[in-house]
């Protein structure tokens, strides 16, 4: 079973509730490494003084901040870990809110909450309490560094945090160069547009939603080490129809087709 990769304490009013945090994804991504292509040979990164020329051990590297052209601050690890203050093992959640009425863009990683020692009371209150409600408690949680704004619900009978991006984060579509839309569409396009729309509703199973681009990698890789070569395809380009209704007409006509066959 996995370790828990934080243990504190959940704050609301006078409760508190002891957690373990437990990250709630893994990354399935395929890493590739530099190597040297004449000899095949790895390549080596490593730690060099810019100042002495030479390598440097990782016991004499420290953290610096640059104030100034060249000139760093240090801080010690015990340093930066006191600037989390009080909240270093505590997360208070200062206020709930609707879970619904939360927009997705401001999520950003997930991880899962178990009962800390002698905690399970207490985590099946707030638990309880917030699926009741149907609320989200929002905090703040200092963890490798850095303070995230987090958000605490019930899901699946447990608790799950998300850690989120703070408003001035995220980037304001107003200061983005995309282009308005030339012209509201006709009643017609509008009416045919949401009957494709609803004819390829369907009910969310992530399981169904695999990550092929990686398994073509992996085929890839596996293809070149038996000796194979790859063949690389001409890149498709996709274009904007001139023609809505009709893009729309055989998109609807494309799609009918489909659901008969299955039947």
């Amino acid at each position: 079973m996995p370790r828990s990769i934080w243990n504190g304490t959940i704050t609301f009013g006078l409760i508190a509730v002891p957690v373990k945090v437990h990250s709630a994804t893994e990354s399935h991504t395929i890493h590739f490494h530099q190597v040297h292509e004449p000899d095949g040979a790895r390549i080596k990164q490593k730690r060099v003084c810019s100042k002495e020329g030479k390598e440097v051990p990782y016991k004499e590297v420290a953290m610096g901040y640059e104030v100034r052209g060249g000139e760093f601050v240090m801080l010690t690890k015990e340093e930066i870990d006191a600037a989390a203050g009080d909240r270093a093992r505590t997360i208070e959640l200062e206020q709930f809110v609707d879970r619904e009425r939360v927009d997705p863009v401001y999520y950003n990683r997930t991880y899962y909450l178990g009962a800390g020692e002698d905690g399970e009371d207490a985590y099946r209150l707030l638990l309880d309490a917030l699926e009741r409600a149907g609320r989200a408690g929002l905090g703040r949680w200092v963890f490798h560094n850095r303070e995230y704004l987090v958000a605490v619900r019930s899901a699946d009978d447990v608790l799950v945090l998300h850690t989120m991006r703070f408003a001035d984060e995220l980037v304001g579509v107003d200061k983005l160069d995309i282009a308005a839309p030339s012209r509201k569409p006709s009643d017609r396009e509008l009416g045919m547009a949401e009957k494709l729309v609803e004819s390829l509703q369907k009910r969310f199973r992530p399981a169904s939603f695999k990550d092929s681009y990686r398994d073509r990698v992996a085929e890839l890789i596996k293809l070149k080490a038996e000796g194979g070569e790859v063949e690389l395809p001409e890149p498709e380009e996709v274009e904007a129809p001139d023609d809505l209704i009709a893009a729309l007409e055989a998109s609807l006509g494309k799609n009918n087709g489909r659901r008969k066959a299955r039947r």
